[in-house]
């Protein structure tokens, strides 16, 4: 669990297709790859302090047609183990009704574990389940203090899901639920294994695609901070195949901006 990835296109030269493959590592986690060093500087609040001070990894902008990323490396190598291994001891994870979905009608099982934590009295609901999330804990709201600081917003939710392995998976998606504040950012921080990460948009899905426009293929870094940014959940659907190969486990946090309350 010591070599992590994430690719991107150099601006001028695609238009959007993230090259590389699952066994293609780095010996350093601020690497993103021969091929782009495009540094960008985006989110602007970041103050550290000497008890906390944040890695020096430049903001990568990663960009599509309707896609507007930015990527960095959030925690160092070091804090990262901790934080993983905090993680592995202190999040509770849902069980029962609350580890199934229904898709198109028929209710099934999620392939990882999965849990909301945030601030009392909101509610997320997704694929026919409404979610109640659990108290912050502290090692939550470490890492949400971190990505505040590294971005300037704040985030009052963050959506859990583990991944035993490479089997476990996230079929494609778009976060566009209706409990979240119109435009805001979703911003996911991954723990753990390296596994691919897609974005396809929704005119290029299925047989009965009307355009033919290149995915997207990232490798997200052990202490890793993504930034999906308005209006990505709008076009881009995302997804975390199953990759046998994979046998470490990974952890990846989106924290988002929820609404209080939703007419219905």
């Amino acid at each position: 669990m010591d070599k992590f990835l994430v690719k991107k296109p150099s601006l001028g030269r695609s238009k959007g297709k993230l090259l590389g493959t699952a066994e293609e590592t780095c010996g350093h986690p601020d690497c993103v790859g021969e091929e782009s060093r495009g540094e960008r500087k985006r989110p602007q609040p970041e103050n550290a302090g000497t008890d906390g001070s944040l890695p020096h990894s430049p903001w990568q902008h990663i960009q599509a047609e309707g896609l507007s990323c930015d990527y960095r490396i959030l925690f160092g190598r070091a804090e990262a183990d901790e934080i993983l291994q905090q993680l592995e001891k202190e999040v509770e994870y849902f069980e029962g009704d609350l580890t199934k979905v229904q898709v198109f009608g028929k209710w099934h099982i999620i392939p990882r574990k999965q849990v909301t934590y945030g601030d009392a009295e909101l509610t997320y609901t997704y694929s026919g389940v409404t979610f109640s999330p659990k108290p912050w804990i502290p090692i939550l709201l470490q890492i949400r203090d971190r990505v505040t600081l590294a971005t300037g917003h704040a985030f009052n939710f963050v959506l859990i899901n583990r991944y035993k392995d490479g089997r476990d998976h996230m079929g494609e998606h778009r976060d566009d639920e209706r409990e979240l504040v119109p435009q805001s950012p979703i911003a996911s921080v991954s723990f753990g294994a390296c596994r691919d990460f897609f974005f396809r948009h929704g005119a290029s899905r299925g047989k009965n695609a009307t355009r033919h426009i290149e995915p997207v293929k990232l490798q997200l870094a052990h202490g890793s901070l993504l930034m999906m940014n308005y209006p990505t959940n709008l076009y881009w659907y995302h997804s975390l195949p199953t990759r046998k190969k994979v046998l470490a486990p990974r952890i990846n946090l989106t924290f988002r901006k929820v609404m209080a309350s939703v007419k219905r």
